[in-house]
């Protein structure tokens, strides 16, 4: 196989992304060619409803996902948190990129820390994770929605209608842009998505000369702590919208797993925190395991009762 069809979404965040890919598959395999095909995924289109009302299982992938069915491309580049924990029939995640800094950043143009913010400010966030965990430091502020791409949301808070935002500082980082940000919050204030940071390179399952070909982008560590992530959403039922945050370390032999469950009103937290075996030659297995462990002892903790 000597080229390729990559489907890419087409924010300057999700073309980076597909860029990256493609030219670390170029440099794996001199002399490959990688197209850049671009779509427009219904979670791009529907941009005047907050998120949760719209979600569901692959806003932003199922037209992606539909094109690998019928053989219109080869691989498809996701920003892994946006990815279903399910893979469709006939689907895979046939590699995961090396995580970048899985935090997110503070967006205030006033300079306000989240402590020193006034009481009723505006915070602008769809993500019910982010929305719960800031009302559970801060039950007097006020979380509205806010759509649209990076840039458009680095906009609207900037033009004032927000006090402040919250995104992903992976993708600041990616579009050269985290000048943006007043700071970054930490993980006891704020604890990423599952899969937050990471890329997910998804391809048809029994396509063996493209599983070969994108082995070449695995990073076995960060493959085993987003697969502890998105195991530990699984087992706790929630879809990408849910207010579950999860995060994996890999260290020497050993993997780590921090995770927290709020309710929206940010009232009421279950935590948990487990570590186990890791294997880089069975980093699927080390991951699976490792989430499944912690969503039993959230359950018994009573996570469940906190989803909406």
């Amino acid at each position: 196989m000597t080229s390729l069809r990559l489907g890419t979404r087409t924010s300057r965040l999700a073309m980076w992304q597909a860029r990256h890919v493609a030219d670390t598959l170029r440099a794996a395999w001199p002399g490959l060619s990688v197209e850049l095909v671009p779509f427009v995924t219904e979670g791009d289109k529907t941009l005047d409803k907050p998120l949760p009302e719209i979600g569901g299982k692959g806003l932003f992938t199922l037209e992606l996902e539909s094109a690998l069915l019928d053989g219109r491309i080869d691989l498809a580049v996701h920003s892994l948190k946006d990815l279903p924990t399910d893979d469709p029939d006939g689907l895979t995640v046939g590699a995961t990129t090396e995580r970048a800094d899985p935090r997110d950043a503070w967006i205030c143009p006033s300079g306000d820390t989240l402590e020193s913010l006034a009481s009723g400010a505006v915070i602008g966030t769809s993500s019910l994770r982010r929305g719960a965990q800031i009302l559970r430091q801060r039950p007097d502020v006020v979380i509205q929605s806010i759509r649209g791409n990076v840039e458009t949301r680095i906009r609207k808070v900037q033009e004032g209608g927000y006090a402040a935002g919250i995104l992903a500082l992976a993708g600041l980082d990616r579009l050269e842009i985290t000048d943006r940000a007043a700071s970054i919050l930490d993980l006891d204030t704020m604890l990423p998505a599952p899969g937050q940071a990471a890329l997910g390179v998804q391809t048809r399952s029994d396509d063996p000369d493209v599983l070969r070909l994108i082995a070449a982008l695995d990073h076995a560590e960060t493959r085993a702590s987003v697969t502890a992530e998105r195991a530990f959403l699984a087992g706790l039922g929630g879809g990408c919208s849910a207010p579950i945050a999860a995060l994996g370390t890999a260290s020497g032999d050993r993997l780590h797993l921090r995770t927290r469950v709020v309710s929206t009103d940010g009232a009421r937290t279950v935590e948990v925190r487990v570590d186990g075996p890791f294997d880089a030659e069975n980093a699927l297995a080390s991951g699976a395991a490792l989430g499944a462990r912690a969503a039993e002892e959230a359950l018994a903790g009573g996570a469940k009762t906190l989803l909406p």
